[in-house]
């Protein structure tokens, strides 16, 4: 059963786009990302306009991640405090995030900008995780299974001043830490459609150094709130955003991510991180290829008026 998307301008299955919500929202419950970073590139290729795609995309992020908050909040693995600094950081990254993607769009450079981030990105963080992920695995079976706690390495950065506690994951760290890897997430969440997860659940490993237990219920807490800031801005000054390709996303999101958090209950840390890293990776090396072959058309034209 297809339906028509108004904004896209392009006709969809109904029951594609909540089984693709759905995917995603699995995604989010499970590793504590929105889920932006497969469905953003998925939704392009299926022939949705690139701007449409990204603003879109962060819409059905939030009600995935908010379902996936709630789920974690029962299991008491959220940190609140952790969680505000990410979200004001997260805010002010955000907004700024959504001028460089008017500007962006206004040079006619906005998909070029888009899938050229996908493929750096994605491709170093994945590959970075992956091979940590594995070592870790590989340590851990040569050690009869005995669990290896993840790497984390003392950085310039945790001299920085503006030191307090952060009890639930039990850190003494600056506040300028979670404030800055909030604004760098927010761009992100703005220029590609994410969540950010892809970057912030890592980074808070292995940078923040927060033990993985609480990792996927606070990053999930932020992305609530960029992403939400995201669809605001882009429905007010870009006019991106398809409300029916959201709400149909939305709905199958919602279930996935229930889904996703009972079943990552039974996975290990190290075990979680190398299957995101795989997808990671999978969705760059895709991303990658659709640039580097020659398109069937050598030339469209594509009309868009906001």
């Amino acid at each position: 059963m297809d339906v028509y998307l108004p904004i896209a301008g392009i006709s969809e299955n109904v029951f594609v786009l909540l089984g693709l919500g759905g995917v995603v929202g699995l995604l989010s419950g499970l590793f504590g990302v929105g889920g932006g970073f497969l469905l953003t590139p998925l939704l392009i290729l299926m022939g949705i306009p690139a701007p449409v795609a990204v603003s879109s995309s962060a819409n059905q992020v939030v009600g995935a991640s908010l379902s996936g908050v709630l789920a974690h909040w029962q299991r008491r693995t959220v940190d609140v405090k952790m969680g505000a600094f990410l979200i004001a950081g997260g805010l002010v990254g955000s907004t700024l995030g959504v001028g460089l993607f008017k500007l962006l769009r206004s040079l006619g450079q906005i998909d070029l900008a888009i899938s050229l981030a996908y493929v750096i990105l994605l491709g170093t963080i994945g590959a970075m995780m992956f091979v940590e992920s594995l070592g870790t695995l590989l340590r851990a079976r040569r050690r009869g299974g005995a669990r290896v706690p993840a790497a984390h390495r003392h950085l310039w950065v945790h001299g920085l001043p503006w030191k307090m506690r952060f009890p639930k994951s039990k850190l003494y760290m600056s506040a300028y830490l979670p404030l800055g890897l909030g604004v760098l997430v927010g761009i992100l969440s703005a220029i590609m459609g994410v969540g950010g997860g892809f970057v912030l659940v890592p980074a808070m490993i292995y940078v923040l150094g927060m033990p993985t237990r609480v990792v996927v219920g606070t990053s999930l807490l932020q992305v609530i709130f960029v992403t939400a800031n995201v669809t605001f801005l882009q429905a007010i000054t870009t006019h991106t955003v398809d409300a029916l390709l959201a709400v149909l996303l939305l709905v199958g999101g919602v279930i996935g991510a229930q889904v996703g958090t009972r079943i990552g209950e039974h996975l290990r840390g190290e075990q979680m991180r190398i299957i995101l890293a795989a997808l990671v990776l999978a969705v760059s090396l895709k991303v990658g290829y659709e640039l580097t072959i020659t398109p069937i058309d050598a030339y469209s034209v594509t009309l868009w008026t906001s």
